[in-house]
């Protein structure tokens, strides 16, 4: 889950002529923003591209603190993330919300398998933005983290597990990654088990956030109107009540499958979930494009993938199939999914993998490239058009260390792909032969 799509935007009473439509107001298309990038005086990364066209300003602080820095206790990450606004510098969760809501801001905490992150959107005039920045860096800064707050929020983290149990989809996930990473920290469940997290004690929290949430291990993303300078100071304070601390270290790089696994997992539902996949690329990786396009054609661009004709269009077999490149700090998942009915499991997923071998043997044919191409650089600029869009952007630039200029290049990168290389990249990084399938339904 991106911060970006966790971002709640609404009107609060006391904003006269401030609209909704306003916060979404696209971010000029006409050129790629100018990304500046410094570091605090303790050490925080900064990303800022000034946006002056509406009068709002996006933060976002990401922190390498996300649950696969656990180390043996699942939901360490989340447990730590979402006790952040529950009580920070005396104020409670309640007073932390109606003061926020008050000034007509969003604050909003989360966290996923790399990161964990702060987020706030305010107006940017002084009277608003300056009590938001108070609020702000007490939340990131000054945590109570008091018991019975950890205590309400355990018993939700294991009602949110419960929830999860009656998904499909999410055992899917859960089993997917148990099963393509092993030992690996990506491995456990993000949200953690009822053991893991009946189990977690405050000092162990307490140690979490003093070692992740600390400025060296920080990216500060600023999106709005601000000046430079003024981008600067909001940093500072931003920043002010982080202890310097030491930037993380890598995560170790996961291990290759080395045999195909298949797990079926009965559960009540009219539906089949399949999942198959393995480890597949990290961010910044040297075959990101190839490998990007490539499975545009194969199953990323929706209706009009091979994925998609070979399954759903041609054989009514699929309620929805995909395949995609999940990059992450090191080789996140390369996933091939599809719903069906229960009778019709066996015949997809074996189509699923034939179409799978046919496209390595193969590859995309020019027309399928040309399109592909036109398909992903017609719709960059829509990826780009809000400062929302634009602060996510700045946040994977920042946490992963791509260049500033990412988005300039993107299309230029893109259009340089050859049909030679997409062969040569999924030859050498995608292995049918030993991929893990998890199979969850078949139990109406």
């Amino acid at each position: 889950m991106s911060y970006v799509d966790s971002m709640i935007y609404r009107c609060v009473k006391g904003l006269l002529g401030f609209v909704l439509l306003g916060l979404l107001a696209p971010f000029p298309a006409q050129a790629m923003p100018r990304i500046q990038h410094w570091e605090t005086s303790n050490g925080a990364r900064v990303f800022f591209v000034a946006a002056p066209e509406l009068p709002m300003v996006d933060i976002n602080v990401t922190f390498a603190a996300g649950s696969a820095r656990d180390d043996g206790h699942p939901g360490l990450s989340h447990l730590t993330n979402d006790l952040l606004d529950s009580g920070a510098a005396g104020m409670s969760a309640d007073q932390i919300a109606s003061r926020v809501e008050a000034l007509g801001a969003v604050l909003d905490t989360g966290a996923a398998r790399d990161m964990a992150w702060v987020s706030l959107r305010s107006l940017s005039d002084a009277d608003h933005l300056k009590p938001a920045l108070a609020i702000f860096a007490d939340v990131l800064g000054k945590p109570d983290f008091n018991a019975t707050d950890l205590d309400r929020e355990r018993a939700r983290a294991l009602v949110g597990l419960r929830s999860e149990d009656q998904s499909p989809a999410a055992v899917a996930e859960n089993a997917i990654f148990a099963a393509i990473y092993g030992k690996h920290p990506y491995a456990s469940r993000e949200s953690g088990t009822p053991e893991s997290l009946r189990g977690i004690t405050r000092g162990q929290i307490v140690d979490f956030y003093r070692h992740y949430y600390v400025a060296h291990n920080a990216i500060i993303a600023m999106v709005g109107n601000l000046d430079r300078k003024a981008a600067g100071q909001v940093a500072e304070q931003v920043a002010a009540k982080l202890q310097p601390g030491s930037k993380a270290p890598a995560l170790p790089v996961p291990a290759a499958l080395t045999h195909a696994t298949e797990q079926r997992i009965a559960h009540p539902s009219a539906q089949t979930t399949v999942l198959v996949g393995q480890p597949g690329m990290r961010r910044g990786d040297p075959d990101y494009f190839p490998l990007y396009v490539g499975n545009h054609v194969l199953g990323g661009s929706g209706l009009v993938s091979r994925l998609s004709d070979e399954i759903r269009e041609k054989r009514g077999l699929s309620y929805s199939v995909s395949s995609y490149f999940s990059p992450m700090a090191q080789d996140g998942p390369f996933l091939l999914s599809l719903q069906t009915r229960n009778d019709q499991t066996d015949k997809a997923l074996g189509l699923l993998r034939e179409t799978l071998r046919k496209f390595l043997q193969d590859g995309p044919t020019e027309k399928e490239l040309v399109a592909a191409k036109k398909n992903l650089t017609g719709g960059f600029p829509l990826r780009i058009d809000s400062n929302s869009k634009i602060l996510d952007y700045l946040v994977m630039i920042g946490y992963y260390g791509l260049p500033l200029d990412y988005l300039d290049t993107f299309s230029a990168n893109v259009q340089a792909v050859t049909r030679a290389q997409i062969m040569d990249a999924f030859h050498r990084r995608v292995h049918p032969d030993t991929m893990a399938t998890v199979i969850v339904g078949g139990k109406p």
